[in-house]
């Protein structure tokens, strides 16, 4: 998709639950050979340069596949969101490029779905498929943690405030929301992705 036909950008960490402006469609979709981790430390939005705190990422992973959304920017504001996009996602994190297999609701509307059905079909899923922008923290940045026990990770976010608010707001939000999401697909968020986001949301309310 060019730039003048508008871009499409996906969001599986706080995108999904405070989304860009000027987005017209919001749909849900699936991303497959990654997986969601928390391996990515924040200092300017979820934590202070003194105490790093940890925001989710995605790592290559060709058995995994996470929950996003994918979000449709009009041509007319595909600059004034890129630069948005340019300056929140910062500290690490790059535009990327990923193929997302949509999965829209049933009472998606007409025009977003003509703008749906002029996208390609995936023979193996049968859904269609958009590339997209998408901004990961790879693990060549300088704020990349890699693995990390959970119980790690639980503590960390915890305890960490930043210019956004709480580290542990960051992860509750994203975790009620991919729930929703889930459950709109009438299916677990366990379901669709392995156990790591519950098993780290239950870590930290277990530490707090």
């Amino acid at each position: 998709m060019t730039q003048e036909e508008g871009i499409w950008v996906v969001g599986y960490g706080s995108l999904i639950y405070k989304p860009p402006p000027h987005s017209t469609y919001c749909i849900p979709g699936l991303i497959y050979g990654f997986k969601r981790r928390f391996w990515q430390s924040s200092s300017d939005h979820r934590g202070t340069v003194e105490s790093p705190g940890r925001v989710a990422t995605l790592v290559p992973d060709p058995k995994s596949k996470v929950l996003a959304v994918s979000y449709y920017i009009p041509p007319d504001f595909v600059p004034q969101v890129t630069e948005y996009l340019n300056v929140r996602e910062q500290d690490g994190y790059k535009a990327c490029t990923v193929l997302t297999h949509l999965h829209p609701p049933q009472d998606l509307p007409l025009l977003a779905q003509e703008r749906l059905d002029k996208l390609p079909i995936d023979v193996s899923t049968g859904k269609h498929t958009v590339e997209s922008v998408v901004y990961i923290g790879t693990e060549d940045n300088g704020s990349y943690i890699g693995p990390e026990p959970i119980i790690d990770t639980a503590r960390v976010i915890a305890t960490n405030v930043g210019p956004s608010g709480s580290n542990y707001d960051y992860l509750k939000l994203l975790h009620d929301a991919l729930n929703r999401m889930a459950a709109a697909m009438r299916c677990k968020l366990s379901d669709i992705e392995d156990t790591y986001l519950d098993n780290l949301f239950e870590a930290v309310q277990l530490t707090t």
